[in-house]
């Protein structure tokens, strides 16, 4: 005779074989009841059971108390859209046309799956990093970001003396509100660099390069991706100027963000501080004044001026960032100006393999940098992870800029380091170096 034997599944109990059922009658007796454990029956709470729990703590509303409780930088950016009138908001916040390419940039970070080392002994994380042959305490500098003090009165101050702080480069836009002396000047131990636009008039950007130099900063990061201005679709709605106009619906929203515009009425009047003074929109001022006829010719040219640490921003492909290096960079920024030209533009995370790639078939040891779409410090170990030696940031330090100034960029940078620190940890790596490719999968949809 077969017998078949059902395979058991370890959390249902068997039920017993008739046979081996007792048989109950009326006089038997029922089992009795469990006990209730002590810790379930109900009794008045004691006086000393509650004192330890309440703890209330005295209101706090001070700035540095407000800045404490953001724990992301999406806290900041609601904080800096609460403190913001909406035309110099929507400026930071924005993008070109639909805005889809920031939509994207932030999503490729997004779309990673972290592939974890276990027993890896990550008592001591290590963030720091070398950068075009010298060192930052952590693998992230600040961008250059234009007209900076109409976001906050503090501006380019409190971004160079927050990147001072933290032991990480600053770089200043040729749009800036702050002076390249001034900058110096206020951040004298930080690691400077310079972000130029070249112009029809020569003359006008060589000046700018020997003031940089002179000035001490060490890098010349020059920005080609703004042949002509982006469609900004948010700040022609807003009726955005510069400066900001005082018009009817600019003083409504002023009147819910009064410290904003005390501080903008109070301090010095708003311009770019390495142009002549200017009045319009800010897409005329690039389609009147930045040259649409560059080539790599005139990459040369820059070359032969500029005698320190070259670095080209706004590289879109792998054939571009070969010939930026093959003409001279000794760095390329991965970028598509934070979508804030070409709608659909290449993302930088996901052009990092294959530049990368690139690079190494070339023997090129060139910097590899990356901006756009970055919120959080697990977004930059993986771009790191990835390849890139070095990442920066632009709307991320503005939105801490206008939520706290100074102290808001601070908050910023302890949030990031904190991220990458944890990220790392739980990858199992303790050092930058440490990083591989393995470390992340790219996600498929």
């Amino acid at each position: 005779m077969t017998h078949t034997i059902q395979p058991n599944n370890p959390e249902v109990t068997p039920a017993p074989d008739a046979t081996d059922v007792p048989a109950f009658t009326a006089s038997a007796p029922k089992p009795a009841a469990a006990a209730v454990p002590a810790a379930l029956k109900r009794r008045i709470p004691k006086y000393s059971d509650l004192a330890p729990l309440m703890q209330f703590k005295k209101p706090e509303f001070s700035k540095e108390a407000r800045l404490k409780r953001a724990s992301t930088i999406w806290d900041l950016r609601d904080m800096a859209k609460r403190r913001t009138p909406q035309a110099p908001f929507d400026y930071t916040d924005g993008a070109a046309e639909g805005e889809i390419t920031l939509r994207r940039a932030r999503e490729a970070f997004l779309d990673i799956e972290f592939r974890p080392g276990i027993l890896r002994n990550v008592s001591s994380i290590d963030l720091s990093t070398d950068i075009l042959d010298k060192p930052s305490r952590l693998p992230v500098g600040i961008a250059p970001t234009g007209f900076t003090r109409m976001m906050q009165s503090e501006g380019e101050y409190a971004g160079s003396q927050a990147a001072e702080a933290a032991g990480i480069p600053y770089t200043l836009s040729t749009m800036g509100t702050a002076s390249i002396e001034d900058v110096a000047a206020a951040a004298p131990n930080g690691r400077n660099w310079f972000q130029l636009y070249l112009w029809t008039d020569r003359d006008r950007s060589l000046e700018l390069i020997e003031r940089a130099a002179k000035a001490g900063n060490d890098t010349l990061m020059v920005t080609v991706d703004t042949a002509v201005a982006g469609a900004r679709l948010r700040d022609v709605r807003n009726g955005m100027t510069i400066p900001p106009a005082l018009t009817v619906k600019t003083v409504l929203d002023a009147s819910y963000r009064p410290a904003w515009w005390f501080n903008f009425l109070t301090h010095e009047p708003l311009t770019f501080a390495s142009l002549s003074r200017y009045t319009g929109t800010v897409a005329d001022l690039i389609n009147s004044m930045f040259d649409p006829t560059l080539t790599f010719e005139d990459l040369d040219w820059l070359r032969e001026t500029w005698k320190g640490k070259l670095v080209v921003k706004g590289i879109q492909t792998v054939d571009d960032a070969r010939k930026v290096v093959a003409h001279g960079a000794d760095g390329v920024v991965l970028s598509n100006h934070g979508g804030r030209q070409l709608d659909r533009a290449p993302i930088p995370f996901h052009l990092l393999p294959g530049v990368k790639e690139a690079f190494t078939k070339d023997n090129s040891d060139a910097a590899i940098m990356l901006d756009t779409g970055i919120m959080s410090g697990a977004d930059i170990i993986a771009a790191l992870a990835l390849g890139a030696d070095f990442t920066l940031i632009g709307r991320a330090y503005l939105y801490g800029l206008m939520a706290g100034g100074r102290a808001g960029v601070d908050r910023t940078l302890q949030i990031l380091e904190k991220d990458m620190a944890r990220t790392m940890a739980l990858l199992g790596v303790s050092k930058i170096s440490e990083l591989t490719p393995d470390h992340v999968r790219l996600l498929t949809k």
